[in-house]
């Protein structure tokens, strides 16, 4: 009985807590439209370099407060996967700002809502994952909640823009994949690689000219000191529970959840489809998550994998 009492946590148990803190990822990271809109007027290449000093600084104190004395090794461990995913996740990030400014938003949703189909091909060439009837069904009622909350605005837009949204769903799906191979390793040092490329890059794109606002910069900061800190290390913690294509469908929730803020607090009303759109895509999440949380005790999916 005492051996029962003392058993570690099951393979069912660590999923839950993984879409939990995968729900929770999506929420936080959903009040980046909001922080946009409430800029005054700093450039988008301002945004991104105070944002990702505000991460690089967060992720560093944590890392120090953690590892101490070894946290340069813990930083070594990422490996050359690690560095690459770093790379791919900053390169995503600047991507997704510069196809927002050459189409519409619509059209730039639309093709990250490819990310959970990509992630879930890419995996299952690379780490041989294959998904339930389950999460495939949740996909597939997801995908046509985006469609719907983004039918109004979708046109042919522009070729190079349509081309970075697909190339920052491609690098995100990338990034997620290479946690999910890596979930026996601390992969959280990756936030700083991508930071650093990201303050690297815009630094060189605004040549110096990173003057903004005391607002701008609070609420730079508040971006990526909080929301994107918190957000991203729910979503490394989920990588190592859930499958890729798993971890990237809840996502979507993102999405949904981030025209709302906007609506609610700076008045910017959404359209009929939006709001469809953005229900359907929550109530298939919902239940999708529901079933899981509810769900008794079953036998593991991966046999053999590596403790975390």
């Amino acid at each position: 009985m005492s051996g029962a009492l003392s058993a570690p946590p099951t393979v069912d148990s660590k999923r839950r807590a993984a879409m939990l803190c995968m729900v929770l990822s999506s929420v936080i990271i959903s009040f980046g439209g909001l922080i946009i809109r409430s800029m005054e007027a700093a450039l988008p290449w301002q945004v991104n370099f105070h944002r990702s000093v505000a991460l690089l600084g967060v992720v560093s104190v944590y890392i120090l407060l953690r590892f101490g004395r070894q946290s340069l090794a813990a930083i070594s461990n990422i490996g050359a996967q690690g560095f690459i995913a770093g790379l791919m996740l900053g390169l995503a990030g600047m991507f997704f700002v510069q196809a927002l400014t050459h189409t519409t938003v619509a059209n730039t949703m639309f093709i990250l809502g490819a990310i959970p189909f990509f992630a879930a091909l890419m995996a299952r060439i690379a780490l041989k994952e294959k998904l339930s009837t389950a999460t495939v069904l949740t996909m597939l009622v997801a995908a046509a909640g985006l469609v719907v909350m983004v039918f109004e605005g979708i046109t042919f837009g522009s070729g190079k823009g349509n081309a970075l949204a697909l190339l920052t769903a491609l690098l995100f799906a990338l990034y997620a994949v290479i946690l999910r191979g890596n979930r026996h390793r601390d992969m959280l040092p990756t936030l700083l690689i991508s930071a650093a490329a990201i303050v690297l890059v815009s630094a060189l794109m605004q040549a110096g000219d990173l003057r903004v606002s005391m607002r701008d910069l609070g609420l730079s900061f508040l971006w990526g000191g909080a929301i994107a800190g918190a957000g991203h290390w729910l979503f490394i913690y989920a990588s190592r529970h859930l499958a890729a294509a798993e971890i990237t469908l809840f996502m979507l929730l993102e999405f949904a959840l981030a025209p709302t803020w906007v609506w609610l607090v700076v008045g910017e009303q959404p359209s009929a489809w939006s709001i469809v759109g953005g229900a359907l895509i929550m109530a298939a999440v919902a239940v999708r998550a529901g079933v899981e949380l509810v769900s008794g005790p079953r036998p593991p999916r991966f046999q053999g994998a590596p403790p975390v």
